[in-house]
């Protein structure tokens, strides 16, 4: 445990939001809720007089959004701030913008005040404060440089398919990462942990910046090169082989590692679909979701790699992978693309 505990300031125009995110927060181990503010103004003096290491900002409040408070924070004083959003299409879409801009991560509010949906939404809030807590803070701030585009090159894949498996700190780096692929880059299959009302928006997203096609999982898909499948929120995604064929299989089995979506799950399928010619990677987040799963895809042959430290948000999940001892490669978010690049065309990657 923390010798000191976590101060955290709320700001949420709602009272019972504020109520909410102190009772949970102050009920567990670690924390400690140092004010709240109840609008954007008020919310940027008490960052500047309270000085709190992780923040809680409702994204829709009147005058002063969360948005803007965040982008003044992230200016003039960045810190660790975790978005508490409505499950809605707007909601999603303005959360994931914040993403972008910086935040950490994002919790969706609670549906009422029923019991079990006030107890999901404590753990998902003392998880997102704490993976914020422990985030790289130079990893954070938005980059306003175009990224470098992959050399465009032939690629020996020979039905070879990535895996890549992310979390919190996923949305900004996939929108670093994706965008450099060329538009005939081996198909890729995508776990990131997301509510199911963000991962269709997130996907729409990523694809209008991309060359490569960017989908929502549905299920039944066969995988093809120059596209992107996105793992559904609270659905698990799978590859199996199918005649020759590799295809997705999407269901909401029990959660995996903690999680669903799993990372886990994943790369599971994708080691006993693939094989040798799959490539594994394990990128920021929190946990160790996907240890398990690199370890597997090893074992059976397939190529793997993990974000280093000073490039990930938060060194959690692809710390996990790499202390396995089955992580081939260990890089820099800039050089994840051509390390694929590298991994998937050093020679003919054959069924096996």
């Amino acid at each position: 445990m923390h010798p000191k505990p976590i101060r955290v300031l709320v700001v949420d125009d709602s009272v019972f939001m504020r109520s909410a995110l102190k009772n949970g927060l102050s009920a567990a181990e670690g924390f400690e809720v140092i004010g709240s503010a109840q609008n954007g103004v008020e919310g940027l003096e008490k960052i500047l007089t309270l000085k709190p290491d992780v923040v809680t900002l409702d994204v829709e409040m009147p005058g002063l959004t969360g948005l803007e408070v965040l982008e003044r924070v992230m200016k003039q004083h960045p810190l660790p701030i975790v978005m508490v959003s409505t499950k809605t299409r707007e909601g999603a879409e303005t959360t994931l913008k914040a993403l972008e801009l910086g935040a950490v991560d994002y919790v969706a509010k609670p549906l009422g005040e029923k019991s079990s949906s006030l107890s999901s939404f404590r753990e998902d809030i003392v998880r997102a404060v704490r993976a914020a807590w422990e985030s790289n803070h130079r990893a954070l701030k938005p980059s306003h440089a175009p990224p470098r585009p992959l050399p465009v090159r032939p690629f020996h894949d020979d039905g070879a398919v990535v895996a890549i498996g992310i979390s919190a700190g996923g949305p900004q780096t996939l929108h670093k990462l994706i965008p450099t692929l060329p538009a005939h880059f081996p198909p890729l299959v995508v776990t990131q942990h997301m509510p199911e009302d963000f991962t269709g928006p997130f996907a729409r997203r990523l694809n209008e910046v991309s060359k490569i096609t960017v989908l929502e999982a549905a299920g039944g898909e066969e995988l093809r090169s120059g596209q992107m499948l996105l793992a559904r929120g609270d659905h698990h995604l799978r590859v199996v082989s199918r005649q020759g064929k590799l295809v997705t299989v999407v269901d909401k089995g029990p959660k995996v590692s903690g999680f669903r979506p799993s990372v886990d799950v994943l790369l599971d399928s994708v080691a006993s679909a693939a094989g040798k010619r799959a490539v594994g990677v394990v990128m920021t987040g929190m946990g160790f979701d996907g240890a398990a799963g690199i370890r597997r895809l090893k074992e059976a042959g397939g190529a793997t790699i993990a974000q280093d430290k000073d490039t990930s948000v938060v060194y959690g999940m692809p710390k996990a992978a790499a202390e396995t001892g089955c992580v081939d490669r260990v890089v820099p978010l800039q050089e994840i693309a051509s390390a694929i690049a590298e991994l998937i065309s050093a020679k003919p990657l054959c069924v096996g």
